[in-house]
């Protein structure tokens, strides 16, 4: 992970695809996980998964307000985010959505449910505050849509709610797909021939929906993708450091946006990392050069083409007032950031 940012960043504003607030305040000290994670699975279990256990109301508000104002200074006018924290999942958008609001950050927000946890009880109470959220939020710069973790930890019954969920309130998932072969190779052992295929099958994907990394998607997979309409986002950075491979197949879609899956929201420096990556896997970089703007188009498109969810002179003021609030914000992190550590360090991996 980036250490945190001292640069205030004279950039047009740009949008993060694919982020998660709940990690803002991971730059500042977040133990690793002992002993060191050997794939990637072990990282989510040993370090991602525990930080989010280890969240309650006080550290996600630091975390969300930390990132947000690094956001701004950072470039980022939006954002689309994947929460998760298993022990604190009634109100936890709305923590994230007074954030947003406040700071003046468009942001598009789900709970990721999951089962990975406490099974079927968690998942329902994942979708239930993503329900919460879809029916009440009335926030201008701030709007809701269903989240699922991942195929790989959500089983039949709460695929089919998300997808029934998705249907009542009209709106799209946002989900990790094929992020690492081990959901490709979980959704095979369930009969499919990968997540997408599962997710499809049960009507979870309505057009529009976004799919974070697709890293071992196929070329035909991709495709598929665009022709319903669905949203794919890179995540350059990430999945650099999480060793899962590179998407090669995502040239094959022109809705595929840039995202930094809970990395600093430096939309330049993570358009850095993938020109850097991608001309070591052979790709066209005029084809990269369209990811970075694509978030633009897709934040667009979740504000019912308002285009005023862009604007520059609100992006302009809210960097004004992050440089100025950030001494007090980044304290407030580092208080809140040493009590989730020991937290973090009392959580057995075990719910």
């Amino acid at each position: 992970m980036d250490p945190p940012s001292s640069v205030v960043k004279n950039t047009a504003p740009a949008v993060n695809a694919h982020t998660h607030l709940y990690s803002g305040l991971a730059p500042l000290g977040m133990p690793a996980g002992e002993p060191a994670p050997r794939d990637f699975l072990e990282i989510l279990q040993k370090v991602w998964w525990r930080l989010d256990r280890a969240l309650d109301e006080r550290s996600l508000r630091a975390a969300a307000r930390y990132y947000l104002n690094e956001a701004l200074l950072q470039g980022t006018i939006g954002l689309v985010d994947h929460h998760e924290s298993p022990r604190f999942i009634e109100g936890s958008l709305e923590v994230l959505a007074d954030a947003c609001q406040e700071m003046g950050v468009a942001a598009v927000l789900c709970y990721g449910a999951s089962e990975r946890n406490g099974g079927r009880e968690e998942a329902e109470a994942g979708l239930a505050e993503c329900r919460r959220f879809l029916a009440d939020n009335d926030r201008p710069l701030v709007r809701g849509v269903v989240g699922l973790h991942a195929s790989f930890t959500v089983g039949y019954d709460t695929l089919r709610e998300a997808a029934e969920l998705c249907r009542e309130f009209d709106t799209v998932m946002h989900v990790h797909l094929a992020e690492d072969r081990a959901d490709v190779e979980d959704a095979r052992r369930r009969g499919w021939p990968g997540p997408l295929e599962r997710l499809l099958h049960f009507d979870c994907l309505p057009p529009g929906s976004i799919l974070a990394h697709g890293v071992h998607l196929t070329v035909d997979e991709v495709k598929e993708c665009e022709r319903r309409g669905l949203w794919l986002v890179q995540n350059p950075r990430s999945n650099e450091n999480n060793a899962v491979g590179y998407p090669s197949a995502l040239h094959a879609s022109v809705k595929v946006a840039l995202g930094t899956d809970g990395f600093p929201s430096d939309m330049a420096a993570e358009e850095a990392a993938l020109m850097r990556i991608g001309r070591e896997h052979g790709e066209d970089p005029r084809i990269l050069r369209q990811r970075k703007p694509a978030g633009r188009r897709l934040l667009v498109e979740r504000f019912g083409e308002d285009p005023h969810v862009l604007d520059h002179s609100r992006w302009e003021r809210g960097r004004e007032q992050a440089l100025g609030r950030r001494e007090a914000i980044l304290e407030m992190a580092g208080s809140e950031a040493r009590r989730l550590w020991a937290r973090m360090d009392a959580e057995d991996g075990a719910v």
